[in-house]
């Protein structure tokens, strides 16, 4: 039986797939904050020690709900989940996909790269479409609850995951198998059949590697956001992304007929490629 090429869909979640931070769907207000005043004290904390931004959040996330006497043990994380706001079409966008792989004759995979949480993506509606989440988590100490930072996850460790995609590494803590050396024919998924989805400029490397190793990149933007497409139009502009699109998933969606496209040429390039190894007859 023919061996079915597997594509990857990747996303980042923050501005790709929901028109928020994950933080301002629940836990920001439990904490009697607005996202302004979060993000204000969490950029300050990282700029006024020169630290990570990433773990500035994860910080600060720890000290509000401690100062607010909120338990954060993995059930809250995902209740906070729960709620998340999602771009036009995405709980259906997933079986869309899904089917019009099958009739091309592909299996599709939809994979997160994320520099959010993954508990609170774990708690989202669409949290069972995913092969594996990439994205920060938080170490637990003996009562469940969140002690330190376990995973931060910044625009250049996204990078790692691509790789580990790749390669078919579904631990987020190796640093082993994804540096051994292994034949292109040996990869899980070959970079040219992924699809990368993102919206700014933390996405910039993962849409890079992409693209530069045969991939395609989207960059998706918010048209009620100022700005957003005008970035989405440099990074074309630029050459780190192939496509731009609105973020909207629906079947009538651009971002639909583009993916769709995509599929399409990686099943012919694999048809192509399996026959030119064979022998004419």
């Amino acid at each position: 039986m023919q061996r079915k090429p597997i594509v990857a869909l990747i996303y980042d979640f923050d501005g790709t797939l929901s028109p928020g931070n994950m933080q301002e769907f629940g836990f920001i207000q439990a904490i009697g904050s607005t996202p302004e005043e979060f993000w204000r004290m969490s950029d300050g904390i990282a700029r006024g020690q020169d630290a990570s931004n990433i773990l500035a959040y994860m910080k600060l996330m720890m000290d509000e709900a401690k100062k607010h006497d909120i338990k954060l043990k993995r059930a809250s994380f995902k209740n906070f989940g729960k709620d998340i706001e999602l771009f036009p079409g995405v709980k259906e966008w997933f079986s869309l996909i899904n089917e019009y792989g099958k009739q091309k004759g592909v299996k599709i995979e939809h994979y997160i790269n994320s520099s959010g949480l993954k508990e609170i993506i774990e708690g989202s509606p669409i949290a069972k479409e995913f092969k594996h989440i990439f994205a920060c988590t938080y170490l637990y100490d003996e009562n469940g609850e969140a002690e330190w930072p376990g995973i931060a996850v910044d625009f250049t460790a996204k990078t790692q995951f691509m790789f580990k995609i790749n390669k078919g590494i579904f631990s987020a803590r190796d640093s082993v198998k994804v540096n051994d050396s292994v034949g292109e024919d040996q990869k899980r998924i070959p970079f040219p059949q992924m699809i990368y989805f993102g919206d700014g400029d933390t996405d910039v490397p993962c849409m890079k590697i992409v693209t530069m190793f045969g991939g395609n990149s989207i960059a998706v933007y918010n048209p009620e956001k100022t700005g957003k497409k005008e970035l989405a139009e440099k990074l074309q502009r630029q050459g780190r992304v192939n496509f731009i699109t609105p973020a909207s998933y629906t079947k009538d969606s651009r971002t639909y007929k583009v993916v769709c496209a995509i599929i399409d040429k990686i099943k012919a390039d694999y048809n192509l490629k399996r026959l030119s190894r064979s022998t004419a007859k």
